[in-house]
């Protein structure tokens, strides 16, 4: 018989998983904060009001290369002075920036927060709403790229998550 490593040699549960109650408490507050794009793309594809706003910090010069199609275009630096203009207080925004490796869309949202609107972040921003096989816009017009089998399932509809 194979002795079991114990639990301080072992990688994984060297630290020890939460509570229950407490795991319940973090993943629903993550939740709270967080959407991904496959969820935000079921919203946008029922055609009618998705109940929040798609909200795009990046620049110009990042839209122009591609975005989530119905966004709205507001840099991370001019939505102290703007969102008032864009967005009503009263529906909630989900903010996207590139993807994983970029922290604007949170940047974003701590700005939107602070002057009352209630946010989330699209996870994986762009970058994900690509890969998964989303349709987008560019300065040149409408694209799509098919899925990357390493984010979601080729030729279904949903992952299953």
């Amino acid at each position: 018989m194979t002795p079991q490593p114990t639990t301080t040699d072992h990688p994984v549960l060297r630290v020890p998983p939460a509570d229950p109650a407490v795991a319940a408490a973090h993943f629903a507050a993550s939740l709270a904060f967080h959407a991904d794009a496959s969820d935000v793309a079921a919203a946008l594809a029922t055609g009618g009001d998705p109940g929040f706003v798609l909200l795009d910090s990046r620049s110009a010069e990042s839209w122009d290369q591609g975005h989530i199609p119905g966004a709205v275009h507001l840099p991370t630096s001019l939505i102290a002075g703007q969102a008032d203009e864009l967005l009503d207080p009263d529906v909630p925004v989900v903010t996207y920036c590139w993807g994983p490796g970029c922290n604007g869309a949170a940047r974003s949202a701590l700005v939107l927060a602070g002057l009352g609107y209630r946010v989330k972040e699209m996870l994986g921003g762009f970058e994900y709403w690509v890969r998964e096989g989303f349709a987008y816009e560019t300065a040149r017009g409408a694209e799509r790229r098919g899925a990357d089998p390493l984010t979601a399932p080729v030729g279904a509809g949903a992952c299953g998550c």
